[in-house]
């Protein structure tokens, strides 16, 4: 599950999330994973577009919370990739982009239990600012490796009672790949 800010105006007009230059860009990074959109669930933390296309206010983050809770319930995802500081502020506070994306965090939401999350830049960011495509095209390309290492977590605990070793080998991994 990928969840971005909240819709542009192309997107608050059709009802769909990502269908600007920034969700051809996400839908070209799912390509590069061998994914289509249609094989992933794409959602905003707020559902409409705030006016003038200014960052959204926490009292209308709180006011769509409840539908994006629901949307979570509904799809009980192996991992939710945040795309963009305000989407990961709202899961992961207190964090900044620059320091945790491509970065394998786990939380406990109270409405959705403990949770898998990965933090990227947002696909638009990466298209104003050049020097961040790279960056996340590096961190995209990684989320296969990520659910893998959800899934065998999974089974691992299913069988031996182990607890996040290969979610921890991944962290792990990352850090010293940041070494380089």
């Amino acid at each position: 599950m990928f969840i971005g800010e909240a819709p542009g105006e192309t997107e608050d007009r059709l009802g769909r999330p990502f269908v600007g230059a920034a969700g051809k860009f996400l839908e070209e990074m799912l390509g590069r994973i061998g994914l289509k959109r249609e094989d992933v669930f794409i959602a905003n933390i707020l559902k409409c577009r705030p006016p003038g296309n200014r960052d959204p206010m926490p009292e209308e983050i709180e006011a769509c919370w409840p539908w994006l809770m629901s949307q979570i319930k509904a799809i009980s995802p192996k991992l939710i990739v945040t795309l963009g500081r305000h989407a990961m502020e709202r899961f992961l506070p207190n964090q900044k982009i620059s320091q945790i994306h491509g970065k394998v965090l786990r939380r406990e939401i109270p409405e959705i239990g403990r949770q898998v999350f990965y933090a990227l830049y947002h696909p638009a960011a990466a298209l104003y600012q050049g020097s961040l495509r790279k960056t996340l095209i590096e961190d995209f390309q990684k989320i296969p490796k990520v659910l893998e290492a959800i899934e065998k977590n999974k089974n691992d605990q299913e069988n031996s009672g182990d607890r996040g070793s290969d979610i921890e080998k991944v962290e792990k991994e990352k850090k010293q790949e940041a070494l380089f």
